[in-house]
């Protein structure tokens, strides 16, 4: 069932969602050759305590899952597209670097998501990078009233396909409000004019997933969270939490 907004609860969005840009940032800030996946949690956690809100992400257990999630955010390194546990690895010079992270504070919820090369950036990187950021926008832009949910799936899917990249299979957005993950579903693949109709006080997670190698296939790994590319190509990750206005779309995650 969707749940739709109004503004009083879109400005407490915003609170959530001013922590989940002040994560993402402090997170890519201590992002350097040599440091643990681990220091980027603690450093998420630190936020999270400074602005008396919590991790929607820890011991989060969907029913797929073998176990709650042991984390506050979620980094997934190169080949590893969504669902990293940042343990004890160290990153490496050229790492492709993705930081998913939210908050709750005040009952309401906010989930973004950033991609970025650690140390030496290659030119590969830099433009799947940049391409991801660019379907995010324009996925973002295709959520106006009057729109359908395959509108935004089709900008999506249209910027990575035309760069030559592929889309995570399964892979997309969802609604979000109370908790991190409400309806509807919000894919990352489509066709425009199907799907669900747009309208004003509907708040989603808008997410899209792309692989270097223009192939979707995917795989889980032996934690059973991280989820890769099957090919072991690179990929990256970009996502606001968005609520759709009279205006258009007012993004919630942003610094």
């Amino acid at each position: 069932m969707v749940t739709y907004r109004s503004p009083r609860e879109w400005e407490l969005m915003r609170d959530a969602g001013r922590i989940v840009a002040r994560i993402l940032a402090s997170a890519r800030d201590v992002a350097e050759p040599g440091v643990a996946l681990a220091e980027l949690d603690a450093v998420a956690g630190r936020v999270l305590k400074e602005h008396g809100a919590t991790s929607p992400f820890l011991h989060y257990k969907p029913q797929w899952a073998p176990m709650p999630y042991p984390a506050n955010i979620c980094v997934s390194v190169n080949d590893v597209v969504v669902h990293g546990i940042p343990d004890g690895a160290v990153l490496k010079d050229g790492d492709l670097v993705t930081v998913d992270g939210g908050a709750k504070i005040g009952g309401y919820c906010g989930d973004a998501a950033i991609s970025f090369m650690v140390g030496t950036a290659d030119g590969d990187g830099l433009r799947l990078i940049e391409t991801t950021r660019a379907a995010l926008e324009r996925g973002i832009a295709a959520a106006v009233p009057g729109n359908r949910i395959g509108d935004v799936a089709a900008a999506i899917e249209g910027t990575a396909r035309a760069a030559g990249y592929g889309i995570a299979d399964g892979s997309g957005g969802h609604g979000i409000g109370t908790e991190m993950h409400e309806d509807p579903s919000v894919p990352n693949k489509g066709r425009p004019g199907r799907g669900m109709k747009i309208r004003e006080g509907l708040t989603i997670a808008i997410e899209p997933l792309v692989t270097e190698s223009g192939r979707d296939a995917t795989r889980v790994l032996e934690d059973g969270w991280s989820v890769a590319t099957a090919d072991g190509s690179r990929a990256a990750h970009f996502e606001h939490s968005v609520a759709i206005t009279a205006a258009g779309p007012m993004i919630l995650t942003a610094p």
